[in-house]
């Protein structure tokens, strides 16, 4: 069975600053000569690893919003310089635009149950096109 992680995006206000900081951390790592992988790094390693690595994603909060999602291929936990214990979620380079789904504020991640997910926008799709803001009114209004 597959599950889900939600994480806050902190310090991205839309899909679009994801978007550039994930390409500026590539664009350094490819400059350092490190592979292109890109990776969130958490102080707590996912106990439910199995059901994350059989198709599920991070999804991404902005603003108390969740707005996108990255798809899971590794769960790496390892300790840092200073002896502490983090873990490496792996993210696939492709940020796919989600429907809305409000979110209150939380520390670390929670896990988010395949049947509760948001929507994916697909290509083509009403909206798909739009800019963020113009979308959200759209969908809030129940007109996306």
């Amino acid at each position: 069975m597959t599950v889900h992680l939600v994480k806050l995006c902190v310090g991205a206000d839309d899909i679009s600053d994801l978007a550039e900081w994930q390409a500026e951390r590539l664009a350094e790592k490819k400059k350092l000569k490190q592979p292109q992988v890109l990776a969130h790094v958490t102080r707590m390693a996912p106990k439910r690893a199995e059901e994350l690595l059989s198709g599920g994603s991070l999804y991404w909060v902005m603003k108390g919003v969740i707005r996108c999602r990255q798809k899971l291929i590794g769960i790496e936990p390892f300790t840092d310089n200073e002896g502490i214990g983090r873990c490496r979620l792996v993210l696939d380079n492709e940020i796919v635009p989600t429907r809305r789904q409000e979110r209150r504020p939380f520390q670390g991640w929670r896990y988010l149950e395949a049947k509760d997910a948001p929507a994916d926008v697909k290509k083509g799709e009403a909206g798909d096109d739009m800019p963020e803001e113009m979308r959200r009114e759209l969908e809030e209004l129940g007109l996306l």
